[in-house]
């Protein structure tokens, strides 16, 4: 069992740029990944995305790059005839200003600074950061993996425990049962008696007082769907995968039976019973949400 919160981290340096990878999970009713880096990593959100689809099913993952460059990675390339148009420029100019008998005075800064006479050529490109990337999603998702896990332990303890409480409290429905029957056929007995006192009275009557009192009172059926609800979310407990959704619904069913109990109930034992299933479920409800 795992659960849906977890966190997990990576750092990759060399000598040109430190990378970092932050994951951060949460509660989700599906799968959800928001993928947050710089430009230059752009390009391997699906495959990120991919890998993170092997180990998780559900849950909003925040997922974020940050790149710190130490180097800068580019070359100078010198076009050598936009530089020689300039200079040849600035000599005619020179010339002309001369003749005029102006002052013109040429730097080579005014010939660097000319459009299209050094061009930077980037040489880092999605490849470059490859091996970084690999590595940080491989390390950051092995901890996030465990941080889940780890919790989901915790979690899986706590329901449990849960668990127990319902049964216990399902035991003592099942200690009272008899109590109920008893009271069941006093119950019929007497309106029975009270029918037959009438000289023309219908056996169908009697037939649909029976039902009612019996549908009324009788909470064998609840004890018997509970109790299999009860060990079928004992055996999902065990389970080495996603459960989250299947506990879900067994927490509805279950519900639906300690409810049908409490409203058949005639006695204080029962009633304090259902107090404490219910308790105990809602419980149980808050934790499944924040498992896978």
């Amino acid at each position: 069992m795992k659960s849906m919160t977890g966190y997990g981290y990576a750092e990759y340096g060399c000598e040109n740029f430190i990378l970092t990878l932050e994951i951060k999970s949460y509660n989700n009713r599906y799968l959800d990944i928001s993928f947050n880096a710089p430009q230059a990593l752009s390009s391997f959100e699906m495959e990120v995305t991919e890998k993170i689809k092997q180990i998780c099913s559900r849950g909003h993952l925040d997922v974020v790059f940050k790149l710190r460059t130490l180097k800068q990675m580019a070359l100078v390339n010198v076009d050598e005839d936009a530089a020689a148009s300039y200079a040849e420029a600035a000599a005619e100019v020179a010339r002309i200003c001369s003749s005029k008998g102006l002052d013109a005075r040429f730097s080579l800064s005014d010939v660097l600074n000319r459009e299209g006479v050094l061009n930077d050529i980037r040489q880092e490109t999605a490849q470059t950061y490859r091996t970084a990337v690999e590595s940080c999603l491989s390390t950051a998702l092995e901890s996030l993996e465990a941080s889940r896990i780890r919790e989901g332990q915790v979690t899986k303890a706590d329901l449990e425990k849960m668990v127990d409480g319902i049964e216990n409290s399902l035991n003592s429905v099942k200690a009272h049962a008899s109590e109920l029957e008893d009271m069941i056929k006093t119950g019929l007995k007497k309106r029975i008696e009270e029918m037959l006192g009438d000289k023309d009275y219908d056996e169908n009557r009697i037939l649909t007082e029976v039902a009612v009192m019996l549908m009324k009172y009788t909470v064998n059926e609840e004890i018997t769907r509970l109790g299999a609800h009860i060990a079928e979310f004992r055996r999902l407990l065990d389970l080495d995968e996603a459960v989250g959704k299947r506990a879900d619904f067994l927490c509805q069913e279950m519900n639906r039976e300690i409810n049908t109990i409490g409203s058949k109930s005639q006695m204080v034992e029962v009633s304090l019973a259902v107090v404490n299933m219910k308790d105990c479920l809602e419980n149980i409800r808050e934790q499944v949400r924040n498992i896978e």
